[in-house]
């Protein structure tokens, strides 16, 4: 007779605890800070004007701002889906500003900087997922522009959905990683006993 796999049972029993763990911190811990974080961006837009902020602070995404880009200003195209490619200033003082957009990849917007006026948004992150991992840094923030320079389309207005909220389905995910792990587990016991 085959001994009871002591080791084995109390992995298997300890992972998929923790993944109920998870599941369970996912939907009553982080959705439910996601959706108060959610409604309080929905509100930014109405919110008086703030001067730019001079650290990240993601509470403060969609406010209405201002600052003044200093030169040297360089501008780059960056790509945006569906609405083409996105023009992005960089400024002498750090700010970082998204001007308008364009369809043609090969535009060169031209932008000498001044006053500047629009919204808070993430300023694009080159950062990669596994690398994003090892650093900390919260992402830094750029200055929509309400209106763009000549030759750019607007850019379009602050949207609620483009800040991900995926924790139901992370809870799910983790509950349906523990069910295949405890179905593997009796189907391997099974084997195991005949």
């Amino acid at each position: 007779m085959k001994r009871f796999p002591v080791v084995a049972t109390t992995i298997v029993v300890l992972a998929i605890a923790a993944m109920i763990g998870l599941g369970l911190w996912q939907l009553l811990d982080r959705r439910p800070q996601k959706l108060a974080f959610l409604q309080q961006l929905a509100g930014n837009p109405v919110k008086p004007a703030i001067p730019f902020p001079t650290a990240p602070d993601e509470s403060l995404l969609f406010r209405r701002t201002s600052a003044t880009c200093t030169s040297p200003v360089a501008v780059r195209l960056a790509g945006a889906g569906a609405s083409g490619f996105r023009a992005i200033a960089t400024c002498g003082s750090g700010l970082i500003v998204q001007l308008g957009t364009t369809r043609d990849p090969k535009a060169k917007p031209v932008w000498g900087g001044g006053p500047v006026a629009g919204y808070i948004s993430h300023a694009p992150d080159g950062r990669s997922l596994i690398g994003s991992l090892f650093d900390h840094r919260p992402q830094a923030m750029m200055l929509v522009a309400a209106t763009p320079p000549d030759g750019l389309q607007a850019n379009a207005a602050p949207d609620l959905d483009s800040v991900p909220n995926n924790h139901l389905a992370y809870g799910v995910q983790w509950f349906f990683f523990a069910g295949v792990a405890a179905i593997i587990y009796v189907l391997a016991m099974r084997r195991r006993s005949r």
